[in-house]
Formats: structure tokens, C-alpha cells, sequence
């Protein structure tokens, strides 16, 4: 029996520790050229995370819904918790040559309040994809980051309502 539960615990603590694995510091610009610190501390917050020319159409699809429930407060039980929402482009090998050109496309696709929850990120991509462990990058992914800076939450891939609920369920 003791054999049992200690193969138990190696199955869970790892799965528990990663739930609460620190999010990592990123220091980026909005579309009005302000620095911005993500993830916010002391608050809840919602980010998402782009690192391929693929993901970006993914991540789009994301940009109005999640802006909507936790910013514009239009869910059920969005008015319960303060939330920043971020969505955060990461420029890769040669796709940071399309960092000034994406943030000016930007400005002119995108309603202006919606465009400031968007962080263009330069920094160092490689560091920031492994400590979020990020392997794929031709799909979006995106984080519950507690007002600790822990991820409590992690989604990945194509918008769904389910997935957006599972994003907002541990700041109920």
C-alpha cells in the first residue's frame, strides 16, 4: 500500500507544481509605445501568448470574446473579479523584422481600447517559450495568472466558450 501511494504522489505533485509554476516577467510595449509590465501583480490576469505567423489568426479569433468578458465585464460572473487581459505577440528568429510592422497594422485593424491590451514583446523569445513551456508554435496559448504571479490555468489552440469559461473558473 505504501508503494501505491508513493507512485500516486509521483503522478500528482509534479501535475501540482506545474499548476502553480510561476509566470515569467515580460516587459513590453502597447500600440501608444507605453512600457508594459506583464503579468500585472497583485491582480488577476488573463494573458495569451503568440510565437508563430500560424498562431496569429488563432489568437485573433480570442482577441474580441476575451476582451468582452473580462474587460467590457459582458460575462455572467465577469463583474466578481478584477482581471487584466493581455495578449502578448512573441517575435521569433526572423518574424521580429515584423514587430514595427505588426504593431502598425494593429493600430489600424484593431479598436484602439482593444489594441492597448496587446503587449509586443522582443526580448528573449527562446527563454520566454521555455519557461511556459511552449512547444508548438503554430498555436496560441493562454494563462490564468493569480495576483501571486502563479498559472493556475492554461488553454491552449482555437477559441472555444468552454475554454474561455475554464480560463475565467479559478478567479470565481
Amino acid at each position: 500500500m505504501h508503494l501505491r501511494s508513493l507512485f500516486l504522489s509521483a503522478l500528482v505533485f509534479p501535475a501540482l507544481l506545474s499548476a502553480q509554476a510561476g509566470f515569467p516577467s515580460l516587459e513590453g510595449e502597447n500600440t501608444s509605445g507605453n512600457g508594459v509590465h506583464v503579468p500585472s501583480h497583485g491582480r488577476w490576469n488573463i494573458v495569451a501568448v503568440g510565437a508563430g505567423k500560424k498562431a496569429e489568426p488563432l489568437l485573433e479569433d480570442w482577441f474580441a470574446p476575451a476582451y468582452n468578458r473580462f474587460i467590457m465585464k459582458s460575462g455572467l460572473f465577469a463583474s466578481s473579479y478584477t482581471v487584466d487581459l493581455f495578449l502578448v505577440p512573441v517575435f521569433t528568429g526572423l518574424d521580429k523584422a515584423a514587430y514595427g510592422p505588426s504593431m502598425n497594422s494593429l493600430k489600424k485593424k484593431v479598436d484602439a481600447d482593444l489594441a492597448q491590451q496587446v503587449v509586443f514583446y522582443k526580448g528573449d523569445a527562446a527563454l520566454v517559450l521555455d519557461a511556459l513551456g511552449i512547444k508548438d508554435k503554430g498555436i496560441p496559448y493562454f494563462f490564468t495568472v493569480d495576483p501571486q504571479g502563479n498559472i493556475v490555468h492554461r488553454e491552449s489552440g482555437s477559441f472555444s466558450v468552454e475554454k474561455l469559461d475554464a480560463l475565467e473558473a479559478p478567479m470565481l
